[in-house]
């Protein structure tokens, strides 16, 4: 007898303990060739595929949309049967109007959607495994109401949602805010945009003013680019800002290292080709690995203010908004300029509130003079 081959679920880094399986690329019982795609998987980080080392039959160990510990066996693959150039048919038994015998009843097991219910309503791992292994006695419907849509979260929503209570419960967080006139750095988008985008290949756009900004006021205010670890404060080897993209997977944060080493051009380049990796579900674990200091821009979406929520183990974020004309008193004369609000969020355990408020002043005073940057032009 041929030996069926293992596949065992990969790590997509090394930091990562488990992953979900977020769909099949196969049906289960095809008869694939080597390399072929068999599933996706996904971590809280990135996604990758897992592939057939050989030749022959699939039958998965795994199910669609639960989440497994990494090393775990997923597929196993019989090569004693080869695959032709023509997809093999799959013949399926007639029809039969005869009712099946009870024995024959396909036993009903909660899916991983209805275990997570289950585990709300029973508050026990051990009771969930007693149902799992007798037949149906609890259906979806009874713990669900009717015309409700029942949906698993992702690994990546999981992953948030730990973060988000994480910070409520293991920070001190505050947030201060500031506003921006715009006028200074719209005009010198606009003046440059064409010159800017004919030797660098690429437009310039307002993140990467905010990103130089914050590297500036971080190298002044080197606290908030630090981290608390073990009761000992952490000072990184450099300024790693990660930039917040929205994707159909939900937010992830690609990081652009050693900011401060970078000319503002490069840091629009890299911030470009992360966005598109991100959108385009390609990022891998080390787009995201170091991050010192985040950036999200709620504006995008039409938000005039909000309150971050750090990404730990960070102490800061800055939050950027709509830009919206307004009224502003210039020179004791009132003036309608593109204003914007800022929001910096940090944690109080390690960054105090003169030197939360001195960034912020910082990065306002930077984009307010766009001139002490460098073009690169």
């Amino acid at each position: 007898m041929t030996k069926k081959i293992e596949v065992q679920l990969p790590a997509p880094g090394e930091s990562v303990k488990e992953v979900m399986v977020s769909r099949f690329l196969v049906e289960e019982g095809s008869i694939v060739f080597k390399d072929t795609v068999l599933c996706e998987i996904e971590s809280d980080k990135a996604t990758m595929e897992v592939i057939a080392p050989e030749a022959g039959k699939v039958h998965f160990k795994i199910s669609s949309g639960s989440t497994y510990a990494v090393g775990t066996v997923a597929v196993e693959i019989d090569p004693s049967f080869e695959p032709t150039k023509e997809k093999p048919i799959d013949k399926a038994p007639p029809k039969s109007d005869q009712k099946k015998e009870p024995s024959q009843e396909k036993k009903e097991v909660p899916t991983h959607a209805v275990r997570q219910g289950l585990d709300l309503f029973l508050g026990s791992e051990k009771k969930i495994h007693e149902l799992e292994s007798k037949p149906a006695i609890l259906k979806p419907q009874e713990l669900f109401k009717e015309g409700e849509k029942v949906e698993p979260m992702s690994l990546i929503r999981k992953t948030i949602a730990k973060r988000l209570v994480e910070v409520k419960n293991e920070t001190a967080m505050l947030t201060t805010f500031n506003e921006v006139d715009m006028s200074r750095v719209m005009e010198l988008r606009k003046l440059h945009q064409e010159a800017f985008t004919k030797k660098h290949g690429i437009k310039l756009g307002f993140m990467a003013f905010f990103t130089k900004a914050v590297e500036r006021a971080l190298s002044l205010y080197p606290k908030i680019n630090a981290r608390i670890q073990n009761e000992m404060i952490i000072h990184p080897d450099g300024i790693h800002i990660g930039i917040a993209v929205s994707t159909d997977r939900g937010l992830v944060v690609p990081v652009v290292r050693n900011v401060e080493k970078k000319a503002l051009f490069e840091v629009e380049k890299e911030i470009g080709a992360l966005a598109l990796k991100g959108r385009d579900g390609k990022l891998t674990v080390k787009d995201f690995e170091g991050g010192t200091f985040t950036i999200t821009n709620g504006g995008v979406f039409g938000s005039m203010l909000s309150t971050p929520i750090l990404n730990p183990p960070q102490s800061g974020i800055l939050g950027m908004h709509a830009t919206i004309n307004r009224p502003v008193a210039i020179d004791n004369k009132i003036e309608i300029r593109p204003m914007m609000y800022l929001a910096l969020s940090y944690d109080h355990r390690i960054v105090d509130g003169k030197e939360a408020v001195g960034f912020l002043v910082e990065v306002k005073r930077w984009i307010e003079n766009p001139e002490i940057g460098v073009l690169s032009l």
